[in-house]
């Protein structure tokens, strides 16, 4: 018998809470239940059939019958918590086609929107003066033309596109090679265009290629030192919207970026739960500096948090790694519009009704 390695446990008098971070269960233990876990913690040969207890910690998954694999991860066991207890979404059902992700949606909407908004603050109000006229071809013409679609045709990204739109995002820039601090040590010296905590770049990117010219589909990791790509897995078999919690208005999305981030750089630096913050803040840099050269580009873009994680790191050849994916971000030719058709019909549908 082995004790479950995804627990946690918090003190809460008059008991204790075990929380099952993995698969998103909690369980509330009295002091003879909380005893008993002591004791097979302490030594797991002590469980006994016959001891109802035991056999109820069994049965709720936190004593298990196999020795469990866990992720490749260093010491900091904190951010270990968090990161896999906020994985692989728990639903009842994801949805199977774009129909059902409408429905389950608007519903969603529909509860949330049925409860009062938490409000603004309140204070004292100082005016700033209006923005000033915007130059032609800016950087703030971009802010303002970037915007998140959820329709796309199926216009192929060109290959070269694809090029730039990695080198100005993940890439390590030629342009910048003397721009390095004599003090950095080797290794430490690469530049991107976003900023990185500690200098590490620890975030990577992979491709989900369905329509760039001059690529086969698949899924490709890219390399910045060579500024290349490598071939990792075919085609998916199932649609791109099941990677993404039946988001299936994105099915025909021509490229996307995964963008993960190397834990193992962090902690090599920082040995410390903080870094695990720092991943996510780069990753946000890469997905925002991604959407600004694709809108300036011509392309339209989309994101999300909402990963089938396991099935993701699968496909990405990172399962049991210290290398995790953080978010998602791709690009296309859209006419523009932020809610799907499907989502448009159901709508009109209801207030038709009403």
């Amino acid at each position: 018998m082995q004790i479950n390695p995804y627990l946690f446990i918090l003190p809460r008098t008059p008991g204790q809470i075990v929380w099952d971070y993995k698969n998103h269960k909690q369980f509330e233990l009295n002091l003879e239940y909380s005893t008993r876990l002591a004791q097979l913690i302490n030594n797991p040969k002590l469980y006994d059939d016959s001891n109802r207890v035991d056999t109820q910690l069994l049965n709720s998954g936190i004593l298990t019958h196999s020795i469990q694999d866990t992720i490749e991860w260093g010491w900091d066991e904190l951010s270990k918590i968090f990161h896999i207890g906020t994985k692989n979404i728990p639903c009842e059902h994801v949805p199977q086609n774009i129909h059902e992700w409408s429905k389950h949606y608007l519903d969603h909407c529909t509860e949330v929107l049925a409860a009062p908004a938490p409000g603004t603050r309140l204070t004292e109000l100082i005016a700033l003066p209006k923005p000033s006229c915007l130059p032609q071809g800016s950087l703030a013409n971009v802010l303002i033309g970037r915007k998140t679609c959820r329709t796309f045709t199926d216009a192929a990204v060109s290959l070269e596109d694809l090029g730039t739109l990695l080198y100005l995002s993940l890439g390590y820039l030629h342009e910048r090679e003397n721009d390095v601090d004599d003090c950095l040590v080797e290794g430490l010296d690469a530049r991107r265009s976003s900023p990185s905590g500690g200098g590490l770049n620890a975030c990577e990117g992979f491709l989900h290629v369905q329509n760039v010219s001059g690529l086969e589909p698949g899924f490709y990791a890219y390399h910045p030192v060579d500024h290349a790509l490598s071939f990792v897995n075919p085609a998916l078999d199932s649609p791109l919207g099941q990677l993404l919690c039946g988001q299936h208005f994105i099915n025909n999305l021509p490229v996307g970026l995964f963008i993960t981030s190397r834990f193992d750089k962090l902690w090599w630096k920082y040995e410390h739960s903080r870094a695990y913050r720092m991943a996510f803040v780069e990753a946000g840099h890469i997905s925002q500096t991604f959407q600004l050269v694709a809108t300036a580009l011509g392309l339209n873009t989309w994101l999300t948090g909402a990963l089938a994680d396991d099935q993701v790191e699968a496909l990405l050849g990172l399962e049991d790694s210290a290398e995790q994916p953080l978010f998602f971000v791709g690009c296309g030719k859209s006419d523009g519009q932020v809610m799907c058709e499907e989502l448009k019909a159901l709508l009109s549908s209801q207030e038709l009704a009403q």
